[in-house]
């Protein structure tokens, strides 16, 4: 068996049980660069992920404190579908991303680092940028600035 080395999620990882609550409840819902929120919309918000496999990986996280997308209201889901879409078109107009990654970890056992409030992925990839940086040098390349990322996300949500 083959393991893949992500060093630059330790942050993540280790400091994640420290905190009391739910990350995603204790977020503020506003379009700051601190809060990396791009977008706030009827039943979901778009948001950086602060610690990105990639430039411009996002979560379309819903208001509600939900552990499973089935407890999602059919005319939400439709919300939840539309700004996955719009953040695909946005990250291809501005980054020219080579493929996406786009899904939901659901559960300890699915690797979800937030099992308890479901979110949807969003992560732009490009040829190339999984290689041996991560795994041999410890070292992760991100190619974009999270806020010049952030800021392109919010434009493009607010048109």
């Amino acid at each position: 068996m083959k393991f893949l080395s992500a060093p630059w999620r330790w942050d993540f990882i280790s400091s994640s049980g420290k905190q009391k609550g739910c990350i995603f409840c204790k977020i503020p819902k506003d379009l700051s660069r601190d809060s990396l929120i791009c977008y706030l919309g009827d039943e979901f918000f778009v948001i950086l992920n602060k610690y990105p496999y990639s430039s411009g990986h996002l979560m379309i996280v819903p208001y509600d404190h939900i552990n499973s997308p089935e407890k999602i209201s059919p005319e939400s889901s439709t919300e939840l579908w539309d700004l996955m879409n719009r953040a695909i078109s946005i990250l291809k107009k501005n980054f020219s991303p080579d493929g996406f990654n786009i899904g939901m970890n659901i559960g300890g056992a699915a690797g979800a680092g937030i099992k308890e409030h479901t979110h949807l992925h969003v992560v732009p990839r490009w040829n190339g940028d999984a290689n041996y940086m991560g795994v041999i040098g410890d070292t992760k390349v991100v190619s974009y600035d999270i806020y010049h990322v952030y800021e392109k996300m919010k434009e493009g949500f607010s048109k």
